[in-house]
């Protein structure tokens, strides 16, 4: 058995979004993908005042993808175009398929405008393979209760969204087969995840400093692995979350147009004349 090593750190790159502060690590002038994995917004951490307008992300369309959402702190309410609506907390996970078409809103509960508080949001987007990209919309809201917290040893917590980790399976049955986690780790812990022969890794820092075979990550830094390795073990150096999944690459063209990913401009064509003829909906 061998492991992984780091290829390419990417940091996350300050682009806000109104009064939303938005660091992007994905896509980075040196990583356009890391597939299947297409793009993540790191939201936060902020703490916003009593009163405020928050989260700005109103009725918006997709196509030919997955999003998938971690409330690291405060809370958020999902809206969306099937009739889903769910109000997450700290701790929880959205994972949503937009297929062939949903409409969503992702917006702040009115007790989260009227009292304010701390706000950290994760948001990736998965993209989906040439023959799922017209699936049937799905929506998976998750409170930190439903997320079995697998704990590693005394210095380590993983807890697992999607795929299976020392025979414990994830709530979320992708797609696509994806394995997707966090990870809490005290200073000095170490945690060792398999399985990952032929297959795409996903691991993002949010806080904290880890390492992977000798190399350091920092906080808010994308890694990209070399493809050789059936393993990854990380040390942590002081306290750290991290993001960590695992995927099939899909090795398709992928060709995007604002909220829509497909294979090719005729698609995109299509999306946004279906969008703008109403029939993705709009949300409830």
């Amino acid at each position: 058995m061998s492991l992984r090593t780091i290829k390419r750190l990417h940091p996350a790159v300050r682009d806000d979004i109104g009064d939303l502060i938005t660091q992007r690590p994905l896509p980075s002038p040196h990583l356009p993908q890391l597939d299947p994995f297409l793009f993540l917004n790191h939201h936060g951490p902020q703490t916003y005042p009593p009163h405020n307008r928050g989260l700005p992300f109103g009725p918006h369309p997709h196509r030919g993808f997955e999003t998938v959402t971690f409330i690291l702190a405060g809370l958020l309410t999902h809206q969306d175009s099937a009739g889903h609506e769910s109000i997450i907390r700290a701790g929880g996970v959205q994972w949503m398929t937009a297929g062939r078409g949903l409409v969503h809103a992702e917006i702040s509960p009115p007790e989260f405008l009227r009292d304010g508080g701390p706000l950290e949001i994760l948001q990736l987007w998965v993209n989906l393979p040439p023959h799922l990209k017209m699936s049937a919309p799905a929506y998976t809201g998750l409170q930190r209760e439903q997320i079995p917290a697998i704990a590693v040893n005394d210095k380590v917590t993983l807890n697992l969204i999607a795929g299976s980790y020392k025979g414990v399976a994830g709530p979320v049955q992708s797609l696509t087969g994806v394995f997707m986690s966090t990870i809490e780790l005290a200073a000095g812990g170490h945690v060792r995840v398999d399985g990952l022969l032929g297959r795409t890794v996903f691991l993002y820092v949010v806080r904290g400093v880890v390492e992977v075979e000798g190399d350091k990550i920092g906080e808010m830094h994308l890694a990209e692995l070399n493809d050789e390795g059936d393993a990854i073990e990380i040390y942590a150096e002081t306290g750290a979350l991290l993001a960590l999944g695992h995927a099939e690459a899909i090795n398709a063209p992928v060709v995007a147009h604002g909220p829509f990913v497909m294979n090719t401009r005729e698609e995109i064509v299509d999306a946004i004349n279906d969008y703008q003829a109403g029939k993705f909906g709009a949300p409830r």
